[in-house]
């Protein structure tokens, strides 16, 4: 399990070139005229960890899986989208499907490149596809409470309640997105059920010139200012810088290339780092001679459920877990010392998978 990044944002603000160089690709279009993406690009990347890469060689796998993150280029969107207009309709579907979004905007002047309202504005560009998304959602739950009442709550079983939904319709009314509204424990699990689009973890990319990487320009400054006020994070990448990254294959060119433009990594690694941190995610690794794998977890995840990560009857049959930390494991070089210096713990079905553990199942069948 890795996670579903949709690349969402108006036409023309990058979001083709930067799909196409997050997944080393050419598969998007990218193109100087609005909906030149009509349908969905869909790329899969594998996520870097160097962690990964040294407990291979300790273990001497004969093969490493990394993890990956699916990133889904998705069509432009314009004003009245909620209403159909443009590629809307499309757009709002493929939303759904993401556990994430980043939200690409454009803070870079170059007149060769149009922009769909012809005015650099990122933060009028963010204004116009909330209040799209928050129409959207507001429609939808506005049907939904139009059903419940049709059936006259008759029916005990729903998967979301009328009172929740009555929120959710109060709180998008006053233009509050869902994933900042203040909802019981009951009412979290569902709000991850409903999937409106609101209620999506986001994140603002700013897409700036080559010299506003590092502290970013005028335009950046305005879109960190509104993503506060939406407790989102924010990240300034270069696309055109990154699609000169992913042409780049030799590890040792790519280091002086980076080093010579002044950044400490590629777009795609802070995109990752963020996104893990956004949907509150950790990795643990599996190592011995046939492989070293990396898995994708929730963070506090309990033992029985990693397990089931790897496959159904790990997590039935679960009985204990062998465990042990990043740093115990790959100071003692392996498995076998790790155990002899008591770096490596039995763990029961009440342990929460930790980032960086070391993990060995033991199951019945």
């Amino acid at each position: 399990m890795g996670f579903k990044t949709g690349i969402i944002g108006l036409p023309n603000v990058g979001k083709s070139t930067l799909f196409n160089a997050l997944t080393k690709s050419k598969i998007a279009q990218a193109a100087n005229f609005p909906f030149c993406t009509i349908d969905p690009n869909i790329g899969e990347v594998m996520v870097p960890d160097e962690r990964l890469q040294e407990l291979s060689k300790i273990s001497l796998s004969n093969e490493t899986i990394p993890t990956k993150i699916t990133f889904i280029d998705i069509a432009g969107l314009v004003k009245g989208a909620s209403k159909g207009e443009g590629l809307g309709n499309k757009f709002l579907a493929n939303i759904r499907e993401c556990d994430a979004l980043a939200h690409v905007t454009r803070c870079f002047e170059d007149e060769n490149v149009t922009h769909v309202n012809n005015i650099i504005d990122p933060v009028a560009d963010i204004e116009i596809i909330n209040t799209e998304l928050l129409l959207a959602d507001l429609d939808s739950v506005t049907k939904r409470i139009e059903n419940f009442r049709k059936r006259g709550g008759k029916k005990n079983d729903e998967l979301l309640s009328f009172a929740f939904l009555e929120k959710a319709k109060e709180l998008l009314e006053s233009g509050v997105p869902l994933r900042q509204g203040s909802f019981l424990d009951e009412e979290v699990k569902m709000l991850h059920l409903s999937q409106f689009l609101t209620s999506k973890p986001i994140l603002f990319i700013c897409n700036v010139d080559e010299n506003s990487i590092k502290e970013g320009n005028g335009y950046s400054k305005k879109v960190e200012a509104l993503a506060k006020t939406l407790e989102a994070p924010t990240l300034n990448i270069s696309v055109s810088i990154e699609q000169e990254l992913s042409e780049i294959s030799d590890e040792k060119e790519l280091k002086e290339f980076l080093i010579e433009m002044g950044m400490s990594s590629t777009g795609l690694e802070k995109l990752i780092q963020t996104g893990y941190s956004l949907l509150g995610l950790c990795t643990y690794f599996t190592s011995g001679p046939k492989e070293t794998r990396a898995w994708t977890i929730p963070n506090s995840t309990l033992a029985p459920e990693a397990a089931g990560k790897i496959h159904t009857d790990f997590k039935k049959g679960f009985i204990r877990a062998e465990t042990v930390s990043f740093s115990d494991f790959a100071s003692a070089g392996g498995w076998t010392r790790a155990k002899e210096l008591g770096k490596v713990r039995s763990e029961g079905k009440d342990y929460l998978v930790k980032d960086g553990d070391i993990m060995n199942f033991l199951f019945s069948s």
